[in-house]
């Protein structure tokens, strides 16, 4: 069987003054060094540099080596480090694009910034790790701290999935329900979250108590439409398969042979959190996610995800996973907002917000 990876060789090496010369004239020092990539004829360069070379101009701002490229040939010039890293840039895209997934400048930048962190996992591992498919579109990781949720959600019965908005807690967990379900490794799937109010009370808000409470499940049942036919899913919730409930309606039950998701847990008190922990039940599996810089609780009530790292630490079969704003999946400009508003947070932090002070009443 031929030998399909990339190849790369270093290009005939020029003389010791002409070497100095062209380093000079490109700013690199006279240790500079020019390596050739050939890409294997199986792949074409379109779905390696993009429509119009876009993808390849994502890749030479990601890099510092200068690349060039003619026909199947990249020729990659810069420091030693430089080159090698590009050459290993270019491999993980290569695998990427022989897994049949379609190259995009956020897949790009998501190689560059995994590899620039080390590990021992290759991106082209992560990035092509299917969890559940469905009309063409295959749900995936996009980061190593995801894939590591992921790996955890697999390997331990409670998962704490903690982080920012974006990082794609929820639907992660969304997905590995729904191929459990499909496994048969459960028999059912359940999705809550509280419905804590974020600035109005649910008395003012208009109809019954099921139509007051839907907005607060309704990011889930978005999730599930994403993973589910929509067709089918009033069948599954008449029959029980899914059950979306406000987490009031988890107290007293023992949930046997379910994928029980958590969401928006930064919004459970302590006391909630151990109700709904308690719960797990023989063949189940729970994930708990919430973002701790995101509580709405009234009257200063202490979170309960805040506190339930420190009260389980050391218990086994329970992961704890952290998800930060390099695993924004969202609009760039995402996880941009959540590090400024980190940063202000620490600033603010011994500085109180005072508010208007109390108003004068007529007369007094």
């Amino acid at each position: 069987m031929p030998d399909t990876s990339p190849s790369s060789t270093p290009a005939e090496q020029p003389t010791s003054a002409s070497r100095e010369a062209s380093a000079r004239a490109a700013g690199l020092s006279e240790d500079a060094v020019r390596t050739s990539i050939t890409v294997p004829e199986s792949i074409p360069m379109v779905a390696l540099l993009g429509t119009g070379d876009e993808l390849l101009r994502m890749v030479e701002s990601e890099l510092a080596a200068d690349v060039h490229v003619r026909g199947n040939q990249i020729s990659l010039t810069g420091e030693p480090g430089d080159t090698a890293f590009a050459v290993r840039v270019f491999d993980e895209l290569v695998a990427l694009v022989r897994t049949g997934q379609a190259l995009r400048p956020d897949s790009v930048r998501r190689v560059v910034a995994m590899m620039r962190a080390g590990g021992s996992e290759r991106p082209a591992d992560v990035l092509s790790l299917d969890i559940i498919s469905r009309r063409g579109r295959t749900i995936r990781p996009k980061t190593l701290n995801q894939k590591h949720y992921v790996d955890a959600i697999d390997a331990s019965t409670v998962v704490f999935g903690i982080g920012p908005a974006g990082t794609g807690k929820t639907y992660l967990a969304m997905a590995k329900a729904v191929q459990a379900l499909q496994t048969k490794n459960v028999n059912r799937i359940i999705l809550t979250r509280p419905a804590v109010e974020a600035g109005e009370r649910l008395g003012y808000l208009p109809g019954t108590l099921s139509e007051k409470i839907d907005p607060y499940l309704r990011p889930l049942y978005d999730a599930l439409h994403d993973m589910v036919d929509p067709e089918s899913i009033p069948r599954l919730m008449q029959s029980g398969t899914i059950e979306v409930a406000p987490l009031a309606y988890m107290r007293g039950r023992t949930l046997n042979d379910a994928f029980v998701i958590l969401d928006e847990a930064q919004n459970t008190t302590a006391e909630q959190m151990k109700m709904f922990l308690t719960r797990l039940g023989f063949g189940s599996k729970m994930v708990v996610t919430g973002d701790v810089t995101q509580v709405d609780l009234p009257g200063g009530a202490q979170s309960g995800l805040r506190v339930v790292r420190e009260i389980l630490a050391g218990i086994d079969d329970v992961h704890f996973s952290q998800l930060t704003s390099s695993d924004v999946v969202r609009h760039r400009l995402v996880g941009d907002i959540v590090d400024a508003y980190e940063r202000w947070d620490t600033t603010h932090a011994q500085t109180p917000v005072r508010g208007p002070g109390p108003r004068r009443q007529k007369g007094s």
